[in-house]
């Protein structure tokens, strides 16, 4: 089989503009990036507005493993499949984070015959979001040090000043710096609150009430100071002015995709952004999305935080496993592989027993890959039924929409159901109670246990943020904060090691031991496996 970037490269796309035709959007609330992408206005139309909301669909996945699981890849050939057995339908996915694609993971457009198209502008630069995102974060930095240059008249303690610098790249070496004011450090674009807030806002107005709202430090007083303090809100507004427009693409197959937005699941709450997904729930009759890392992490978040700010919960949940990564989970020393995958599944039982407590619709993808035997793909599929759950085998990897024909039809008959959430946690529970409620109910955790310093310091905040939302940053490798503990993980307590509050993004943010902001290189980066020829043909992993 061909490898993706030469898949990417032999697509026919079709220009832009035939995607925006399709779709019904005006011209003149369409912005133009060259053929194949372009950027749509945020803002809903009148007609719009009272278009019916589309089905939702959301894609999760069982605890990660180096392999990857095809979450992404799923998502897409669920966009296509909808479209094949002729619905109207698009997906709504995260912007790749240039850290990922030049460290290890790689890019974020998925593989084989399920892709989003063209690979290379997308992972790299795309539209300049990310850019946009990291000018805006890194300036509130400069007008924090330059207010400590002009005699620091709002008498900010430099030693509590809680804003550090973000950088789109994984470079362990900043994450902790000493400036000519203060020591610092810095944090990867996609874990800044700049990020999540430009992934919540719901409107310009929102948009500026969350960023004067961040909490950018202390005063000599103790008094929390805010950004609104500063007096550079319009400034970063301006910045941010194009990049709130969501990005228009297309699949393989021609199907309309909105990429925007892209905070990371273990360290933010790792969903696109509001703007993108309400404007595809008025633009189509089914939005396929999806939630980073495992349903532990990136599910959890998207149906505890961002249902409640686009109104909307999903009608399905597709939970994306493979033979090849539950074998990975099982015992490695076990050498029979049977043995192995029956050990292996009880990650994906987990996970599946978690999601069932938000009492909405459920269906595992079975993602094929070519090595999978008949007697572990037959184990899986009778296992599954046999508890109770919807299961179907896909093949669009190599087959494309085709190999997700019958889970786009389940898709849709499931979506007939009627459901209504039962949320993890209340808004009335205070901090402790929430993140009580998060680790045992989506990990399995007996307890929650902190440090002295992130107990400290969430006592403080659960006077004043009570009613806040709470996101665990952990480990997406493990249920529990060792990522070495892998499959089913029995009698562990969740350690909180360090507590942040992200004001305007409106969460409390527990980091659990071994978790960090600004992640490092590999000794063999993705980066090393990449190439251009001299006439700039793009090869290799991208």
């Amino acid at each position: 089989m061909k490898d993706d970037v030469t898949i990417s490269n032999e697509a026919k796309l079709v220009p832009i503009k035939e995607i925006i035709g399709k779709l019904g959007i005006n011209e003149e609330h369409v912005s133009y990036y060259g053929k194949s992408i372009a950027k749509i206005d945020h803002k809903l139309t009148p007609e719009e507005e009272k278009q019916t909301d589309a089905k939702l669909i959301l894609v999760t996945a069982i605890t990660p493993t180096p392999f990857g699981e095809g979450k992404t890849t799923m998502s897409i050939a669920l966009n296509d499949g909808l479209n094949r057995i002729g619905k109207k339908a698009m997906a709504a996915l995260r912007e790749p984070s240039l850290g990922p694609v030049l460290g290890m993971k790689g890019g974020a457009t998925g593989g084989g015959y399920a892709q989003v198209v063209p690979k290379e502008k997308i992972n790299l630069h795309f539209t300049g979001d990310l850019h946009a995102i990291t000018t805006a974060h890194n300036f509130i930095s400069a007008a924090i040090d330059n207010h400590f240059h002009f005699n620091n008249p709002l008498n900010l303690d430099k030693t509590r000043i809680t804003w550090p610098r973000a950088m789109d790249m994984n470079d362990r070496a900043l994450r902790s710096i000493e400036t000519i004011y203060r020591k610092d450090s810095f944090l990867i674009t996609a874990a800044s609150e700049i990020m999540a807030i430009f992934s919540l806002a719901s409107s310009i107005k929102d948009l500026r009430r969350r960023l004067d709202e961040i909490l950018i430090g202390y005063d000599l007083s103790g008094n929390e100071v805010y950004l609104k303090a500063l007096g550079i809100t319009d400034s970063l507004l301006i910045i941010l002015k194009e990049a709130i427009d969501p990005n228009l693409v297309q699949t393989l197959e021609n199907n309309p995709v909105l990429i925007h937005g892209g905070p990371f699941a273990n360290i933010a709450h790792g969903c696109n952004s509001v703007f993108a997904t309400k404007k595809a729930l008025k633009l189509a009759d089914y939005v396929v999305t999806e939630a980073g890392f495992g349903a532990d992490l990136g599910a959890q978040k998207f149906l505890d935080i961002k249902t409640k700010l686009i109104d909307k919960t999903p009608d399905v949940i597709v939970v994306v496993s493979t033979i090849r990564a539950l074998k990975y989970h099982g015992n490695l020393k076990e050498e029979n592989p049977m043995e192995q995958l029956r050990l292996g599944v009880s990650n994906l039982e987990a996970h599946l027993a978690h999601l069932s407590c938000y009492e909405l619709p459920l269906v595992v993808s079975l993602n094929e890959f070519y090595n999978d035997t008949k007697e572990e793909i037959d184990f899986m599929m009778n296992h599954l039924k046999e508890l109770g759950y919807p299961v179907v085998r896909v093949t669009s990897f190599k087959d494309g929409s085709i190999g997700a024909e019958q889970l786009a039809n389940t898709v849709v008959e499931l979506s007939k159901q009627t459901s209504q959430i039962n949320y993890t946690y209340e808004k009335k529970d205070d901090l402790f109670q929430k993140a009580k409620k998060i680790a045992s109910r989506m990990y399995g955790a007996n307890d929650v246990v902190y440090s002295k310093k992130a107990q400290r310091k969430l006592s403080e905040l659960n006077g004043t943020y009570k009613e806040f939302d709470v996101v665990v940053a952990k480990t997406p490798l493990s249920f529990s904060n060792d990522p070495k503990r892998r499959g089913l993980v029995h009698e562990f307590d969740l350690m909180i090691e360090d507590v942040r509050v992200s004001r305007g993004a409106g969460f409390v943010v527990l980091l659990t031991k071994g978790i960090i902001t600004m992640p490092g290189l590999p000794e063999e980066p993705n980066a090393k496996k990449m190439f251009m020829d001299d006439f700039g043909n793009i090869s290799g992993k991208i």
